[in-house]
């Protein structure tokens, strides 16, 4: 996948390939060479760690919790493996799941292998085949795509049990703000205003939904020649939920052209691009596919702003206590920081 290379394994990531590829021969549904595959690492993630795994006419992509301390909820393998196998019928962009592994005996924690989706995922700046009159197109793909993952009926793909029901807005403020105060450090904003304005103008949900909770280019993969998404990736924080709970943690990423430079300093998909719309337009568009009426947007533009905030906290408090030291997270504290001014800025 183009703008996906993976690398050499870091050491603390590494396992035993002859034990996953043993585990594989007898437990997925693919026939495999007699030779182990050839490893390699997908850097550009922050949370769970990826893998591909290259067989000599066979790609295939692994995914396994990171290590050391872990949010109780995050990182839950066979949820990702749930959602995923129930979607793929009805919603082709998910990736097919060959193999499902809960014993840690194997590589040292549950582990799953999907499909290799070949295509371009997109990071901060823009591939070199991107042309500039694509722009407009794969942006409006990226929201119609979610807009039709919100439209899927839970009970149809067999996913009604997958959330808690009604209260969804509810159990996001409280949830993500005790996340915050476990794992806030001495560097960081004690968030305490954004967190209170947040559980006072709490909305109700406007509807029950499948959710993908990272919606963002870089779990894409793109079709350029066509200006499409042939694949959608990273169902870690997938549940049933509130729609534009989804839409406004997806568009926290989305940094545009005209923000101030502390919040430019934080962009890591190219939706600075000439072509790409404004925040303001892409909640018009989805707002017109769906029907929803979205009259009190900024709660949902804090919310999203916050969450971030906490995802990159709790994983700065890891790297803070030595847990994982990948160099990708040595400014994760500044941007914090950034994250959650922003938050309190916003309020009226």
């Amino acid at each position: 996948m183009t703008g996906n290379a993976a690398s050499a394994l870091r050491d603390e990531d590494a396992f035993d390939t002859s034990a996953l590829h043993v585990w594989l021969k007898s437990n997925s549904d693919l026939n495999l060479p007699s030779t182990p595959p050839q490893l390699s690492q997908f850097l550009g993630g922050a949370s769970n760690l990826t893998y591909l795994v290259r067989y000599p006419e066979l790609d295939l992509v692994l995914r396994r919790p990171p290590h050391g301390h872990k949010a109780v909820s995050a990182h839950d393998m066979g949820r990702e493996v749930t959602v995923q196998r129930a979607l793929h019928p009805h919603y082709p962009l998910v990736p097919t799941i060959h193999g499902f592994c809960t014993d840690p005996g194997v590589i040292g924690s549950d582990f799953y292998v999907m499909e290799h989706i070949p295509g371009v995922i997109m990071r901060s700046e823009a591939p070199a085949e991107l042309r500039s009159e694509q722009t407009a197109d794969l942006a409006a793909t990226v929201v119609d795509a979610l807009a039709d993952l919100h439209a899927i009926d839970p009970t149809v793909v067999g996913l009604e049990e997958f959330g808690r029901g009604p209260g969804y807005v509810h159990r996001q403020i409280t949830g993500w703000s005790d996340r915050y105060r476990k794992a806030r450090t001495d560097d960081v904003p004690d968030g305490e205003t954004v967190m209170t304005w947040l559980a006072e103008h709490e909305p109700v949900d406007v509807a029950q939904c499948l959710v993908h909770g990272d919606w963002r280019f870089d779990n894409m993969v793109l079709d350029l020649d066509q200006s499409r998404i042939v694949g959608v990736l990273d169902w870690e924080m997938s549940t049933i939920g509130d729609p534009l709970m989804d839409l406004g943690a997806s568009l926290a990423y989305w940094v545009q052209a005209d923000d101030d430079d502390a919040f430019l300093a934080l962009r890591r998909q190219p939706t600075h691009l000439p072509g790409m719309p404004t925040r303001a337009q892409i909640v018009d568009r989805y707002a017109t596919r769906t029907g929803l009426a979205i009259d009190n947007w900024t709660f949902y533009e804090v919310y999203g702003l916050f969450r971030l905030a906490v995802i990159i906290q709790q994983i700065w408090y890891r790297y803070r206590r030595g847990e994982t030291t990948n160099p990708v997270f040595a400014n994760f504290g500044i941007g914090v920081n950034i994250l959650m001014n922003r938050a309190g800025s916003l309020i009226p």
